[in-house]
């Protein structure tokens, strides 16, 4: 038996990146799939198509997540098609780096639009869904960066460290429903937008910590599904690190 078999899942931002090896690793596990992203381009097809092949039920939605009206108009069509949501993965994310003396309104203001009021939007229009069935589990991305802060990412850290106040808020508002909300905070992890690092970059981030190497989206894949699993089934309000122990 599957561990996610027969349930339906969404996944925001997950044509690439963490977002599409946790769309990918719940369909492995018999998850179906709805997952958004801003375009329906050609990596969105091809995503879509990957994770079909998994025998599972996929569908990609364009969707700007920051967007209330549009998010809340997506939902509605997921459940229309899938009938059911049992597993919410707020994933989608940018970034806007700078020194703060730098930092425009406009580079503040989108950054906390798309990371954390996207996970407010989703999550509002999910529990709606969950609080009828009496069931869900809610996983929200944040980061090492939300716990610790990081010069040049007041933006991305304020959004990563709201998205724990969040969940542990949702957590407590929702649990007496069966509803479940956990964070993840990953830590450096080999993602297009890492490789664009130099190589001795890299390097150095890989010597400060403990197992001595970057993180996968696999390996942030594989504790998702343990939030979406049974087997997390009294683990609500928690933040997971998976930073190969940089964050301790």
């Amino acid at each position: 038996m599957k561990l996610l078999e027969g349930k339906t899942a969404i996944v925001t931002g997950a044509s690439r990146g963490i977002g599409k090896a946790v769309a990918m690793e719940f369909a492995r596990q018999g998850a179906n799939i709805a997952f958004t992203d801003l375009r329906y381009d050609e990596i969105a097809q091809e995503t879509e198509k990957e994770i079909a092949a998994l025998g599972v039920k996929a569908k990609m939605y364009a969707s700007n997540a920051a967007d209330f009206a549009a998010t809340s108009a997506t939902v509605d069509e997921i459940v229309k098609e899938f009938g059911r949501i049992d597993i919410l993965v707020n994933n989608a994310g940018i970034t806007k780096d700078t020194l703060l003396m730098r930092m425009s309104e406009e580079q503040w203001d989108a950054v906390i639009n798309v990371n954390l009021k996207s996970v407010f939007n989703f999550t509002k229009a999910v529990s709606a869904v969950m609080l009828r069935q009496k069931l869900g589990s809610i996983i929200s991305m944040s980061s090492v960066v939300g716990v610790s802060g990081n010069a040049g990412q007041a933006n991305y850290a304020a959004s990563k460290a709201g998205i724990i106040g969040f969940t542990k808020s949702v957590a407590k508002e929702l649990g007496s429903r069966n509803i479940r909300a956990n964070a993840v905070a990953p830590g450096f992890i080999i993602t297009d937008m890492t490789a664009q690092l130099s190589e001795d970059v890299r390097k150095e981030w890989a010597a400060k910590i403990p197992l001595k190497r970057g993180g996968t989206p696999e390996d942030i894949a594989k504790v998702c599904v343990f939030l979406a699993s049974d087997l997390s089934s009294y683990v609500t309000g928690q933040t997971i690190h998976v930073c190969g122990g940089m964050n301790m």
